[in-house]
């Protein structure tokens, strides 16, 4: 048993389980029975493009993507899913994420039927399949919304315990805050991209060595932060905090997310106001929205605080949150580097983490961001903050793992790496998984390093 599993309850009070999670249901589309990411059980959300063609919404199944622009001209959607349908066609989902969580509901129950081996339109969907489906790799992924806001958090103390100690020293390297509140910096919306766009090395301010005057120059210690991305949805009103109990309603779904680090840059320009162009120069997202209806099955009670600190607030405590509000969710990170693609080698993993690491549940994260008075929007974009574990692999970040850069990370090609160099791919994957339901995954989160 995985130790970082092991001990969960599975609660799924919070999301109720329905017939898209039966893990029987088959679908017609062949590649998505028994697919690692996305089987029928999963049905993420995203805008693509086909190689001749505008941008439109579209559902992942299997080695496929399910036109909704498409299927909403065939007519296949009426009743409660038909203005889900129309707004998830889209060349951008934020009309989609406005919608309250029972018209998501819609939506799905009616592509899950519309999918499934024994649905009663089979044999008339089957036959537009020439319309319907595309083969993803002849299809380019874009942003599944246009986000207006991007805020990054540090929810894990593991992640703020191994940085702080580089960043901070003391006897307690975790800030004296992070018990209290879930920390947060507003990060650049602009620069945020879909998987497979290269990352630029940024160029910076950094000071080689202490009471030295800073230099300018390339980026010498990039750095990769496996996060999970959190879509907002319905919003708020400006002043109108959102009350903890009702804050996972305001949230769509997830995704996977780097939040590429520029160490040395960050490190000399964060005092006293925090991160700034050593954040703001890329952040990388994997493309598909997977609905908080389908990871239902992966609710998880939030791991219990350490004896002694604090209980949270009372605008950041909700019961039914803790008995749900956590994700089982595992995370890793690999990297591709220039030699190990010579040599014909898999990319190397140095990552592995669960989500139930994190402090804060991502309810806990909307309560307090809305708690004085700032208002969220449909498409706005959260970061869980470096999930990172307690165990050897644990660390999310190469900071982390190479300890500041005093520990070289020995790959199978013989390089070593502290930190990131120019040619270098990270590649994130997470899968869901529990004994009696179909897992599922999120897809790709891939940046590969230029000068």
């Amino acid at each position: 048993m995985d130790p970082r599993r092991g001990h969960f309850r599975i609660v799924t009070k919070m999301n109720p389980i329905d017939r898209t999670h039966d893990p029987k249901r088959r679908s017609w589309v062949e590649s998505a029975n028994g697919h690692a990411e996305f089987p029928i059980q999963n049905l993420p959300l995203g805008v693509f493009s086909p190689r001749e063609g505008k941008n439109r919404g579209g559902v992942a199944i299997g080695d496929a993507i399910f036109d909704m622009a498409a299927a909403v001209r065939a007519g296949l959607f009426t009743g409660a899913a038909r203005k889900p349908a129309l707004m998830a066609a889209d060349q951008t989902l934020n009309r989609l994420m406005a919608l309250p969580p029972s018209a998501r509901l819609a939506l799905r129950q009616r592509l899950s039927d519309l999918l499934s081996a024994d649905g009663a339109d089979r044999s008339a969907v089957e036959s537009l399949k020439g319309e319907l489906l595309h083969p993803a790799a002849d299809c380019t992924l874009h942003l599944p919304a246009q986000i207006g806001d991007y805020t990054d958090f540090l929810t894990s103390i593991h992640h703020a315990a191994n940085t702080g100690r580089f960043f901070r020293g003391g006897q307690d390297p975790v800030p004296a805050n992070f018990r209290h509140l879930p920390i947060a910096y507003h990060g650049r919306a602009s620069s945020v991209r879909a998987s497979g766009e290269a990352v630029r090395r940024p160029h910076g301010q950094h000071q080689s060595r202490p009471g030295e005057p800073p230099t300018f120059g390339p980026c010498e210690r990039l750095d990769y932060e496996y996060e999970l991305g959190v879509w907002i949805g319905n919003g708020n009103a400006l002043g109108e905090p959102i009350a903890i109990a009702e804050a996972g309603a305001h949230i769509v779904g997830h995704c996977l997310l780097n939040d590429w680090s520029a160490r040395d840059i960050q490190r000399w320009e964060s005092q006293p106001l925090g991160p700034f162009l050593g954040k703001s120069f890329s952040t990388t997202i994997s493309p598909w929205i997977v609905t908080v209806e389908a990871l239902a099955p992966f609710r998880v009670p939030q791991p219990p605080r350490s004896p002694g600190d604090p209980h949270p607030l009372p605008y950041l405590w909700d019961e039914e949150d803790q008995k749900g509000g956590a994700l089982d969710c595992t995370l890793e990170a690999f990297l591709l580097t220039p030699g190990l693609a010579a040599k014909g080698l898999p990319p190397q993993r140095l990552s592995r983490a669960n989500a139930t690491d994190l402090y804060w549940t991502f309810a806990q994260m909307v309560a307090h961001h809305t708690s004085g008075g700032c208002n969220l929007n449909p498409g706005d974009l959260f970061g869980s903050g470096t999930i990172s574990g307690a165990l050897a692999d644990g660390p999310g970040a190469l900071l982390e793992l190479s300890e500041n850069g005093q520990r070289p990370i020995e790959l199978a090609s013989g390089e070593t790496r502290t930190f990131l160099e120019d040619g270098d791919e990270v590649i994130f994957h997470a899968h869901c998984h529990r004994e009696g339901f179909a897992s599922i995954g999120f897809g790709e989160c891939r940046g590969r390093i230029t000068a």
